[in-house]
């Protein structure tokens, strides 16, 4: 057996694990790489692999990172299952073609400027028609109902608890008679936080690839940051303002959602107007309202206890799905809440809601998620005086809070406590999906605090027989 790691390592962008077991070609995740501009256009239309030689993929879940470049390997001659949990299929039917969506408009922005230099056109590395087309190679099975995916090669999801529908992979595999199991943690989520059941734990992997995103560092515990949430809310609430908030379109904005319609039903907050405004988020939350099962307790006890009452819905909260109605958030004074598209604001409404709102210093932009550098998001994080959105420059006069505690990722101590139930310890393990800084530090953690041998952070394209 080998592996070799195309994306993903010593970065946390890009997920691609190419295994090679008894012949048989097996891809672990096939994300898009999220950087550069052009950078990320070569490195994701040119697949380091030929594409029809791949056999089947397994998908841990949903997100872009993970999912993202499926469309191209489709387009590129791929032809086999593509095996996820059947939320992760729900969800990939809305982002992906989402993701299609913003690869044209893209390319429609970069050639309108190569057409001003006598440069050819560019294409997108694939359309929302590409998107479409890939869905067919979709095939959904249950957590922890074991699939025969080839000859001595048996997958077994296990819910990581990290997004609707994500998985750990379990592979169970039997080479030259003898059997292995491989581990792919997949992103793990957070214990005890809502709407998602807490991440299984694994008792046995002899060869483990473990995701590294916080692993050297700690999370606010998630009753302050709902606490810090109240707080934002209610202040800006008191003088009229308006919360702007970037909010990732799947994951966090229901998390939102949940937690705001949580706070008013308690009359912890006034019924406060949220509008969610996003096509994506909008889609995406349709796709949690048809999988009761993937929530926890505490959320099916809220549905008991409230027949009526929607998790992701209630009496002052409004989804605003067409352009005319986004347009006119505009024209409405504060209070209110806008929870937006995209999660860095790199993209998407959310930047026409900026630009309305961050010049007055009764309004407040609340971000919620990890800010990539050169992003608008970070130098709103960083407090810029000025940021440029559409050509234009603004005068940042609104308060900026920033709540880091509701990471849908477990930290540094909570990937530890989860490694550290895998009683029979992995013969090798490899170190992925993490910043190099944060994966060589989550490595030292794994040798030294639970003793695990031959811990690796691999190499881009570097490949390891096992």
């Amino acid at each position: 057996m080998e592996i070799t790691f195309h994306g993903a390592v010593r970065t946390v962008t890009g997920s691609q694990h190419l295994l090679s077991i008894n012949g048989y070609r097996l891809l672990l995740d096939c994300g898009l790489y999220q950087g550069k501009r052009e950078e990320s256009y070569t490195r994701n239309r040119n697949l380091p692999f030929p594409a029809d030689e791949i056999d089947a993929l397994v998908l841990s879940h949903a997100h872009i990172d993970h999912s993202g470049n499926i469309p191209n390997l489709v387009k590129s001659g791929f032809s086999g299952d593509i095996i996820c949990t059947f939320a992760t299929r729900d969800l990939c039917a809305a982002m992906l073609r989402d993701s299609g969506y913003i690869q044209e408009r893209d390319v429609e922005y970069v050639n309108k400027k190569r057409a001003r230099k006598g440069e050819p056109p560019m294409e997108p590395i694939y359309t929302q028609e590409d998107a479409m087309d890939s869905l067919h190679y979709f095939m959904a099975i249950g957590y922890e109902r074991p699939y025969q995916i080839a000859p001595g090669i048996r997958v077994t999801f296990y819910d990581a608890g990290h997004m609707l529908g994500s998985a750990i992979v379990a592979l169970d595999i039997e080479e030259n008679g003898v059997q292995r199991r491989l581990v792919f943690s997949g992103d793990l989520g957070r214990p005890n936080t809502p709407i998602l059941r807490d991440p299984v734990r694994i008792d046995a992997a002899d060869i483990l690839l473990i995701e590294s995103t916080y692993g050297n560092r700690t999370h606010d515990d998630f009753p302050n940051a709902k606490e810090k949430l109240r707080q934002v809310i209610q202040n800006a609430y008191d003088v009229g303002g308006v919360v702007v908030v970037p909010s990732f379109a799947v994951g966090r904005t229901q998390t939102l959602v949940y937690l705001l319609n949580q706070l008013i039903a308690e009359g912890r907050l006034p019924p406060v107007p949220v509008f969610v405004d996003s096509p994506l988020a909008i889609n995406a939350t349709s796709v949690f309202q048809l999988h009761p099962e993937a929530y926890d307790d505490e959320t099916r006890t809220f549905l008991r206890e409230d027949t009526v009452r929607d998790p992701f819905g209630f009496e002052s909260l409004r989804y605003t799905p067409t352009v005319e109605q986004s347009k006119e958030l505009n024209a409405l004074d504060g209070p209110m809440v806008i929870i937006s598209a995209s999660g860095m604001a790199e993209a998407g409404r959310i930047q026409h809601h900026l630009a309305h709102r961050i010049e007055n210093p009764a309004n407040t932009v609340l971000i919620v998620g990890w800010q990539a550098p050169d992003t608008l998001g970070r130098r709103l994080v960083e407090r810029m005086p000025e940021v440029k959105i559409f050509g234009d420059w603004f005068k940042l006069r609104a308060r900026v809070e920033v709540i880091n505690g509701f990471s849908a990722h477990a930290d540094r101590d909570e990937l530890v406590e989860w490694a550290s139930h895998i009683t029979s310890k992995p013969a090798r393990t490899f170190v992925v999906h993490g910043e190099m800084e944060s994966s060589l530090a989550f490595k030292d953690a794994l040798e030294k605090d639970l003793g695990f041998a031959e811990v690796t952070v691999p190499e881009l394209h570097e490949t390891f027989a096992l």
